[in-house]
């Protein structure tokens, strides 16, 4: 009998294929003959699934705008105020190997979405959900009284999404200066400015 293929398994072995494969040799050396030989696929048998490398890249956003939002809500689970929004946003910051590949993967997608109006809505949606989910934490933490600061909540916000897109750059091109505590220290020292004068540390 002929082998049943998953194809939707198999699309994501392509894109988790890719993202390695993009983030170990960057975008232009990620070839999609290199893509293939990654996933352990036939040069050519990434053409049903994917008729470019830029549909690539586009699926591969997605995907880890899929799997960051998993781990978003499983961090803030149980959480409330500004620890769900530390949390939250710990999830955005390139901590670890695998987020740090993520945005060697994010880097050339904006490049790609500056001159890509489809590319370019992708990331305005997936922004759009971030900030949303970011004002709800703060907002909670306002309304718990941890957050005294006159500030209005979307200055906040736009301010928290700007440093943590900024940090999958600095972090990609300067990874010894902004290394995973250094992030991590930024982070809090933010959150605790939000508490006021009288503030407390958050934890």
């Amino acid at each position: 009998m002929p082998k049943v293929v998953d194809h939707d398994q198999r699309r994501v072995e392509i894109i988790e294929a890719a993202w390695r494969t993009i983030a170990r040799t960057g975008w232009d050396s990620a070839t999609m003959a290199a893509i293939a030989a990654e996933a352990g696929f036939a040069n050519g048998a990434l053409k049903p699934y994917f008729a470019t490398k830029d549909d690539l890249l586009a699926a591969a956003f997605d995907h880890i705008y899929v799997q960051t939002g998993r781990r978003m809500v499983a961090a803030t689970a149980g959480k409330h105020g500004l620890a769900a929004l530390r949390a939250y946003c710990r999830e955005i910051l390139p901590l670890d190997e695998t987020t740090r590949d993520e945005a060697r993967v994010v880097l050339p997608f904006w490049h790609k979405a500056l001159t890509t109006a489809h590319l370019a809505a992708r990331h305005e949606r997936a922004m759009r959900e971030w900030r949303t989910q970011l004002q709800r934490h703060l907002s909670e933490a306002r309304d718990a009284g941890e957050v005294r600061t006159p500030i209005p909540d979307e200055d906040i916000v736009g301010h928290l999404l700007t440093a943590l897109l900024g940090a999958q750059i600095t972090a990609t091109l300067m990874p010894d200066l902004e290394t995973a505590q250094t992030l991590t220290t930024q982070l809090d020292a933010f959150l605790e400015l939000l508490r006021g004068p009288a503030g407390t540390s958050c934890g």
